[in-house]
């Protein structure tokens, strides 16, 4: 079973549960304003998806630009960076989709595919 974090007024995420459901993969939808990953589970997402941080922040997010992100996050250290993801849901790229062996963040349909087919 796969986790996967979402927002329900984001188009992105809707076509991806219908890409899944299309496929028949079962999955747990989580709300990511209300369930977000915490500060350990991002770190563990982080480390199991050998992206770089930076992927997993929401860079198109109202709240990324307020707070200048965009200038910020080379200057802040991954601890930090964490701790600033999990402070908010709306930060975290999405869909993220957590699974026993790999983590997505995004939804690009051959790379859901090559992981999930």
């Amino acid at each position: 079973m796969i986790t996967v974090y979402c927002y329900s007024r984001c188009s992105t995420c809707r076509k991806a549960l219908k890409w899944l459901d299309e496929k028949g993969i079962k999955y747990e939808q989580k709300d990511i304003r209300t369930e977000h990953p915490d500060r350990d589970t991002l770190k563990k997402y982080y480390e199991k998806s050998g992206l770089p941080l930076k992927r997993f922040f929401n860079t198109s997010g109202i709240p990324y630009r307020e707070l200048g992100l965009s200038s910020r996050l080379k200057d802040m250290s991954e601890e930090e960076q964490l701790t600033l993801l999990s402070s908010d849901g709306m930060l975290v790229k999405r869909p993220l989709v957590a699974a026993d062996d790999f983590v997505l963040t995004g939804f690009k349909e051959e790379e859901w595919a090559d992981k999930l087919s």
